[in-house]
């Protein structure tokens, strides 16, 4: 082989592993778009094509960066899209009540603006009581749910509750939020754990403080069922009671259960393949979004 040969070779290479790198961070980014709801923007971005769709919905303080390694896999599957609830991220931030009921609305939103009928609705953390009210409201709409380190009841007594939420009505709301939030990140990358940091950072106080009395409400936990399939993946934690996947169970009767050791609360940022894997072989099984 001449050294020309060998030097274009090298070359192609080198071009294939760069266009493969830019088309990961392309298959995240996305292009930009923005739902109203109520005259307030919801920032939302949508890959691929499709009347159904994986939704991706955040947790609190959070916004839609948080799933950049699931997106680039979802999407080789499905249409995937990933908003920011209203008051996160890029979406307006207006001082009004942040409720789970709120958020519900805003996907409905989103799903009208991006012409999406039905959805799997994927909720991390607050995410989940938010995929769940959207379930009670837009029943018609929701083709199942995957639960992340979320739950389906109150956590700890009405006062234990009310006394967390009034750390972050203080005015040292953000020093309580950097010490939550470093006993929940387990072993993220420095990088991923500012990129948290930086986003709860940037939620202003009325919304956070809205969105957590609203995430406390009790009348969210209610009996009634969720009559879709549903995939709960959890961190294996001394934090979940005992009788959790009886619990879920009763409330989901096409229930499944994954436990993954080793991580904090930010478990497809932790272990983003077998995340990704455990979604996909769900949706799979249960024939969704095909």
């Amino acid at each position: 082989m001449t050294r020309q040969l060998k030097y274009i070779r090298a070359i192609v290479a080198m071009m294939i592993v760069v266009v493969a790198t830019t088309a990961t961070a392309v298959a995240f980014d996305g292009e930009s778009q923005f739902a109203k709801l109520d005259g307030a923007r919801i920032h939302y971005k949508s890959f691929g094509k499709g009347k159904d769709a994986l939704v991706l919905v955040h947790g609190w303080t959070c916004n839609l960066d948080n799933w950049r390694d699931q997106i680039p896999d979802f999407a080789k599957r499905n249409r995937v899209i990933a908003l920011d609830l209203p008051g996160h991220g890029q979406s307006d931030k207006p001082e009004i009540a942040y409720t789970m009921d709120l958020f519900a609305n805003a996907i409905d939103a989103v799903m009208r603006d991006a012409k999406v009928e039905r959805a799997v609705i994927v909720g991390h953390s607050m995410g989940t009581p938010v995929a769940r009210q959207f379930y009670r409201k837009y029943s018609q709409k929701t083709l199942g749910i995957v639960i992340v380190d979320g739950g389906l009841r109150p956590f700890g007594t009405k006062e234990m509750r009310e006394g967390f939420v009034a750390m972050f009505r203080a005015p040292t709301y953000k020093e309580a939020g950097a010490q939550m939030f470093a006993q929940m990140m387990g072993k993220l990358p420095a990088p991923d754990q500012e990129r948290i940091k930086t986003s709860f950072a940037n939620t202003p106080q009325h919304v956070l403080v809205s969105a957590m009395e609203s995430m406390n409400q009790d009348e969210l936990y209610g009996p009634d069922k969720i009559n879709v399939p549903v995939l709960a993946i959890l961190a294996k934690s001394p934090f979940w009671q005992p009788d959790t996947e009886q619990f879920f169970r009763s409330l989901a009767p096409d229930f499944e259960l994954q436990w993954f050791e080793g991580v904090g609360h930010f478990v497809m940022m932790e272990k983003p393949k077998e995340f990704n894997e455990a979604v996909i072989a769900f949706l799979n099984k249960k024939a969704l979004l095909k």
